[in-house]
């Protein structure tokens, strides 16, 4: 616990507790302040919804402050007395990140709290006639409080953002590997951009599920949609194929166009254990085939 606060910064604490009982006009600056910034977007958030959730701040700030300023703890926003209030800007911060709020918007919230909170400093200063280090140490510890609620505020929103981002990174890379199945026993899997080691990992085990679920003896890959081939695309590709053959299905590849094909001989990449023909439609017809031969197609 801290230090018992001194008789200065009793009176600091007091005046800022006495600041924030004029709650109603302290509120409506404050919403003020927040119309006026460029970087708030109104088409996200009304002035009624604004309101709100500026009303719902500025009452747990206050409870805040008054429980933590009897405790002499207002030198962190790490105390139980804080704990509503952290709790509601997590939730707030999550809600923001998911609707699309920009960061400057979300520090706005917090921050712009801190002009009209000083001007009800001032004027308990020209009225009271406060001592000016008690204002300059209520400023402060004002000043302070709201950064650091600023700060958690927008760490949260991004730690949010990220979670976001990533789900939605994830989601791609599940759409952009879609599995089809084309006949009894074939499934086909085309691809389209540039291959790397996470794709590939989720390529594998998107072909390998589906292998599983559908019975499937040939996969067909797809590479007419992948702009370049180089040693690392093709060492991605051997591993899915070899992946798929430990399943107990044959893997075609194909899509391979002049350009990729002269590539892969100049690379010196061994492609000759694996079936390879030039269209989708040439590795359709094979794989067809196969498994009209095949006793695994034919159930």
């Amino acid at each position: 616990m801290e230090a018992v606060c001194s008789g200065e910064s009793m009176e600091s604490h007091e005046m800022i507790v006495r600041s924030l009982g004029e709650s109603a006009a302290l509120l409506e600056e404050w919403i003020s302040e927040q119309l006026r910034s460029p970087d708030v977007r109104h088409d996200l958030l009304s002035e009624t919804q604004l309101r709100a959730q500026a009303q719902a701040f500025l009452t747990q700030f206050t409870r805040a402050v008054t429980q933590a300023a009897s405790l002499g703890q207002l030198g962190t926003i790490t105390g139980e007395s804080w704990a509503e209030l952290r709790g509601f800007l997590e939730d707030l911060s999550r809600r923001w990140a998911s609707q699309g709020f920009s960061f400057s918007e979300v520090a706005i919230f917090v921050f712009s709290l801190k002009q009209p909170l000083f001007e009800r400093l001032r004027q308990q200063e020209q009225s009271a006639g406060a001592d000016a280090q008690t204002v300059i140490q209520a400023v402060w510890t004002v000043s302070t409080l709201l950064d650091r609620l600023g700060l958690y505020t927008v760490t949260v929103y991004q730690r949010s953002r990220e979670a976001i981002i990533e789900r939605q990174r994830q989601e791609m890379l599940e759409l952009s590997t879609p599995v089809v199945k084309i006949w009894e026993g074939v499934v086909a899997l085309p691809l389209i951009g540039t291959l790397d080691s996470e794709r590939t990992q989720v390529v594998m085990e998107t072909l390998l599920e589906r292998i599983v679920e559908t019975g499937a003896s040939v996969a067909i890959i797809d590479i007419t949609g992948v702009p370049t081939v180089d040693t690392l695309v093709a060492q991605h590709l051997l591993r899915t194929v070899a992946a798929t053959q430990l399943m107990g299905a044959e893997c075609i590849i194909s899509g391979i166009r002049p350009q990729i094909a002269q590539t892969i001989v100049q690379l010196g990449i061994d492609l000759s254990g694996v079936t390879t023909l030039a269209t989708l439609a040439d590795a359709i017809r094979v794989a067809m085939n196969r498994t009209e031969a095949s006793p695994r197609g034919a159930f």
